[in-house]
């Protein structure tokens, strides 16, 4: 009888070997297989034994060599293991040729990344997002879930089972796959209103490489009670608290999930609303493990995802965690020569957190304006308006006219101006731009509110006139009427305080 593999249930508890191939673009810093054996610990598989191999270039068939392959087998065969995990991923191919050789389970990065994202996702949103990545990697799968079926075979033109099982199965993903996105996409949605909605704060967004500590740290400056613990990925879902800042005053503090290196892009669209934290945020807080020794690589890899994600130019302060282990504060001395501005902290220790809370608040500070706002005194909207969204310095009154000296986000200057109203630069220089120019004028950090208004006016403005178009009789004065719509809809954006 032909050996049976049992797919589609978790490796928790099952006896595993491990192995990775080294190609020439990928860094051999450290121990090859440290990054692997933490993931398949963290998904509670024990670890038996591991090998590597260094090619040019991937088996078409196997990845590895045929002679490794065999080798692999005995070291299988050796400590009578579950499953085999490869540093490495494998396309359905070559996984199923090495199912098919060693006969156990074969599963790649991306399937035990999943597995674990699977086992720590606690709450609705996340759930979703994993069922959606894993769905949409076991798709182009499905076809060695069904290898049992492939000894019933029938006439030429006729198809077995197997292939019929596997047409409704495949069908059954892509229906699932498209309710899961649609189900992501009112989630992203409403997450992007909540995370706009406090546009009045200040907010600050830990990222950063799995394990480098960010919980910790998140627990250490807000009292979160978030889940730390020494593995990957202990903590999937985003929280929020408040921070207040020595010197400055209260903002907003997120966790988000970490990442790694060749994280599944998959993955990464699947979980777009958990980051919406980040990709809204003024300030990124980048947490790196000073201890690593591959902590040069782990940083370049955070960056990579966050370029993938459309965040890569958000204003980023990286901070050196772990500097209380032993060689990590040579290692933090290292690493700051690339990056001066870095900030060596411990989580642990809190060592260095007066140096951080220095370094965020100057951070923030470049997304302030220093100004000078003149109107009337009975302009009490705007006075409001500048005491809610800045700090006032001091105010000086002169008969029926009142000068603020105020710091307020760039973001929020736009709104100033109106009739009556006089806005000025310390050092007297006027502030007479309108909103438009000043966007382009400002970095997309400090402007991002503002665009998200204007554009959605504009987007407003066009859907209002092709609707008129669409629905317009053709008569003159129906066309007047609609243009006359649309002049008055272009009109009504964003309004200055009296």
């Amino acid at each position: 009888m032909a050996h049976e593999i049992q797919r589609g249930q978790s490796i928790r508890s099952e006896k595993a070997v491990l192995v990775r191939v080294i190609l020439p673009d990928h860094e051999d810093i450290g121990e090859p297989l440290e990054e692997l054996e933490g993931l398949a610990k963290t998904a509670g598989v024990k670890v038996e034994g591991g090998m590597t191999q260094r090619r040019d270039r991937p088996d078409p068939a196997t990845y590895m060599g045929s002679g490794k392959v065999e080798e692999l087998k005995r070291l299988v065969q050796e400590h009578d293991a579950d499953v085999v995990l490869f540093d490495n991923n494998l396309n359905p191919g070559q996984s199923r040729n090495l199912e098919k050789a060693l006969k156990v389970k074969v599963l790649d990065r991306t399937e035990l990344i999943l597995d674990i994202f699977a086992s720590n996702a606690r709450t609705y949103e996340s759930r979703l997002a994993v069922e959606l990545a894993q769905m949409e990697y076991s798709l182009p799968r499905l076809k060695r879930l069904w290898t049992h079926l492939s000894r019933i075979k029938m006439g030429v033109g006729m198809r077995g089972p197997g292939e019929k099982q596997l047409e409704t199965d495949r069908r059954l993903v892509e229906k699932r796959i498209f309710e899961l996105r649609e189900e992501l996409h009112g989630i992203e949605q409403r997450k992007e209103r909540q995370v706009a909605a406090r546009r009045d704060h200040m907010t600050v967004s830990l990222v950063g490489y799995t394990n480098a500590g960010k919980s910790t740290l998140m627990n250490a400056l807000t009292d979160a009670d978030v889940l730390a613990a020494d593995k990957l990925f202990a903590t999937l879902d985003t929280r929020t608290r408040r921070w207040h800042l020595p010197s400055w005053g209260p903002v907003l503090l997120s966790d988000t999930v970490g990442f790694i290196r060749d994280l599944p892009h998959s993955l990464i669209a699947s979980f777009k609303a958990t980051l919406e934290e980040a990709r809204q945020a003024d300030l990124l807080l980048h947490i790196a493990d000073a201890s690593n020794p591959a902590a040069m690589e782990q940083i370049a890899a955070v960056y990579s995802v966050l370029e993938e994600i459309g965040i890569q130019a958000k204003d980023t302060l990286l901070v050196l965690n772990k500097t209380d282990r032993p060689l990590a504060a040579e290692r933090a001395a290292s690493l700051m020569v690339r990056y001066p501005n870095a900030v060596p902290i411990s989580a642990r220790s809190r060592d260095g957190f007066d140096k951080l809370a220095i370094g965020v608040s100057d951070a923030l500070s470049r997304a302030f304006a220093d100004l000078e706002v003149e109107t009337h005194v009975a302009n009490g909207k705007l006075l409001a308006y500048l005491a809610e969204h800045g700090e006032i310095l001091s105010q000086r009154y002169q008969e029926d006219r009142v000068t603020v000296h105020c710091r307020i986000p760039q973001r929020f200057i736009g709104r100033i101006h109106g009739q009556g109203t006089a806005v000025r630069t310390r050092d007297g220089q006027p502030i007479e731009r309108p909103v438009s120019e000043y966007r382009r004028a400002t970095t997309a950090t400090t402007a991002t509110t503002l665009d998200m208004l204007v554009e959605a006016n504009e987007q407003a403005s066009e859907s209002a006139s092709r609707t008129e178009d669409e629905t317009a009789s053709g008569t003159e004065s129906e066309t007047a009427s609609g243009t006359e719509s649309e002049s008055a809809t272009e009109s009504g954006g964003l309004q200055p305080a009296d």
